[in-house]
């Protein structure tokens, strides 16, 4: 009988420290970039886990204004700062959906969809994303009068009668950013009036655009296709009635009741409170040895920015004490962070800045070195297809595609066949002439942007990183059309837009079609479009709103 091996500790270092963190964070918003800023500063191993988009809610804030020493600041470029600070120092960044974890021992697994991680610690800084009510009707109409974001829908209620359902502070504050669009704003709380500070309720409480309607409740949404009308109840009176627009067209209902933390993973692993947010002590450790949490995944009284960062500070701190001792407990050292970017990340990120897409079409300096790191990595070329039609845009966009092509061997301009379509659509093919399934109807600039390139990034290949299993079922999936209505000023358009265009790229029986809203007006009636993204499977058989992962798209197009 063979005997058996029992490696020493010397070999089970040698075995194990190539793979090892010393903190592994679930979470790439504010708080999980500040902890990770702070532990790979302090030269600790650290690798940041995001499933969709690193920056979180933050990143749908239009302005903001209240983070010290930064007068004013979108959320967007304020997370992608926090990020490059992180990896400047050698945290590790990762895009990949968590679906276990194993938090007991010393050391401790995370399990992706992209494969196991292991680390000494663990940071839980999962966030929390917007509270449905459940009114009758709230999910069949939602991207169809019912909306969460003021900032990616507003512009759809233009002339409308909208309501505002909350009475926190994110409905005082996003009442009056409505009245930019809308005719009129009421607002519906169920309690005797607004619960946040009186600053900041006091733009929405003395607006003449703004109706303050306390005790009320809504019951039901209906309407034929798009919200028309809504059945309220006084809480006081127990009487319901119903409201209309006042021309009896559509209205909105805008919802901001607060947040549902995201927790699901460690339910039974760490205690939870009633309402499922995470229970830690004065260092942000829970319940569980060597697994802390921050953000706005814990119990707190205030969720803001600069409290998420404070909470990934105190974390760090702590973990890494924790790091130290299970370091010195186990003999394992993981290697040490330097200052580069994770090898794990293949497609350089790309920080845009807003102002120089939307005001400068032919790209600033800034713009044109970070895109040539894009275009260096390209492993084929492909052919930019323009076809122009008699609208304002068709110039416009020949404009920007010739520019662009200017700036690498990588991509050529080709003029082809007059289009009949509303908008000029520039679509993209490969080398010998063969689609790759990306078309882009007007002239992507603005939030779409990035998408756009890592569209170009993804048919050419390598493209952006992916587990076997997601690229085994993008190639399994049937044929299908999608065309993609977004809106140059949404901050969850590029997801979906990025998403779907990867998949179109690997699977030639996928075609996607990305059309910009302002070009396409009647899309929205046909649709019944009252918010962005939509997305409209072959020709209408299948229409979805709203924020769509990987996961999502798969499961919808398989």
């Amino acid at each position: 009988m063979a005997k058996a091996f029992f490696p020493s500790k010397k070999e089970l270092s040698m075995m194990q420290v190539a793979s090892l963190y010393d903190v592994l964070i679930i979470g790439g918003g504010p708080a999980g970039l500040t902890a990770a800023l702070y532990l790979a500063r302090a030269r600790y191993r650290v690798l940041v886990l995001e499933k969709e988009k690193f920056g979180g809610q933050i990143t749908i804030t239009q302005r903001v204004v209240n983070y010290p020493g930064v007068p004013s600041i979108s959320g967007m470029a304020l997370a992608e700062t926090i990020r490059r600070q992180a990896e400047s120092f050698g945290a590790e960044v990762i895009l990949a959906e968590v679906t276990g974890l194993e938090g007991t021992g010393v050391v401790k697994t995370v399990h992706t969809d992209r494969g196991d991680f292991k680390g000494f610690g663990i940071l839980l800084a999962t966030g929390a994303h917007p509270r449905r009510i459940g009114f009758d009707g709230e999910a069949a109409f939602q991207g169809r009068g019912v909306a969460y974001c003021a900032t990616c829908d507003g512009e759809f209620f233009t002339d409308r009668d909208v309501y505002v359902v909350g009475g926190g502070f994110a409905a005082a504050e996003e009442s009056v950013f409505l009245t930019k669009y809308a005719r009129h704003v009421t607002v519906l709380i169920r309690g005797d009036g607004f619960k946040c500070a009186a600053s900041v309720a006091e733009p929405a409480l003395h607006h003449n655009k703004i109706t303050i309607l306390p005790h009320h409740e809504v019951v039901r949404v209906e309407g034929n296709g798009m919200v028309e009308q809504l059945v309220v109840k006084n809480n006081v009176t127990g009487k319901k009635r119903t409201l209309s627009a006042q021309d009896g067209g559509p209205l909105g209902v805008f919802v901001f009741v607060g947040y549902e933390p995201e927790t699901a993973l460690v339910k039974g692993l760490v205690d939870l409170d009633r309402e499922g947010y995470i229970v830690t002590d004065r260092a942000q450790k829970t319940s569980r040895d060597g697994i802390y949490a921050a953000g706005d995944v814990c119990i707190k009284p205030l969720r803001q920015v600069v409290t998420a960062v404070g909470d990934g500070a105190l974390a760090a701190t702590e973990l890494e004490r924790y790091a130290a001792k299970m370091q010195k407990k186990t003999g394992l050292r993981p290697q040490s962070p330097h200052p580069a970017k994770s090898p794990e990340i293949a497609v350089p990120a790309l920080h845009i800045k807003e102002t120089d897409a939307e005001e400068n079409p032919l790209f600033s300096a800034d713009m044109k070195r970070q895109m040539k790191g894009l275009f260096d990595r390209m492993a084929s070329s492909l052919i930019l297809e323009v076809h122009e039609n008699e609208s304002s845009a068709s110039k416009e966009l020949e404009r920007y595609i010739k520019n662009l092509c200017s700036l690498t061997d990588k991509i050529s301009y080709q003029k082809g066949a007059n289009s009949t379509e509303a908008a000029p659509f520039v679509a993209v093919l490969r080398a010998e002439g063969e689609p790759t399934g990306l078309l882009y109807y007007g002239v992507p600039g603005g939030h779409e942007f990035t998408p756009f390139l890592l569209g170009l990034y993804n048919a050419a290949g390598p493209g952006q990183p992916l587990s076997e299993h997601d690229r085994a079922a993008i190639l399994a999936l049937p044929a299908h059309e999608i065309d993609l209505i977004v809106s140059l000023t949404c901050r969850i358009c590029p997801d979906v837009v990025t998403v779907a265009q990867h998949i179109a790229a690997l699977n030639p029986k996928i075609t996607v079609r990305v059309r910009d809203l302002v070009h396409h007006g009647h899309w929205k009636a046909r649709y019944h479009i009252m918010g962005v993204p939509c997305l409209i499977v072959d020709g209408g058989r299948d229409v979805q709103f709203g924020k769509k992962t990987m996961k999502d798209l798969l499961d919808l197009l398989a």
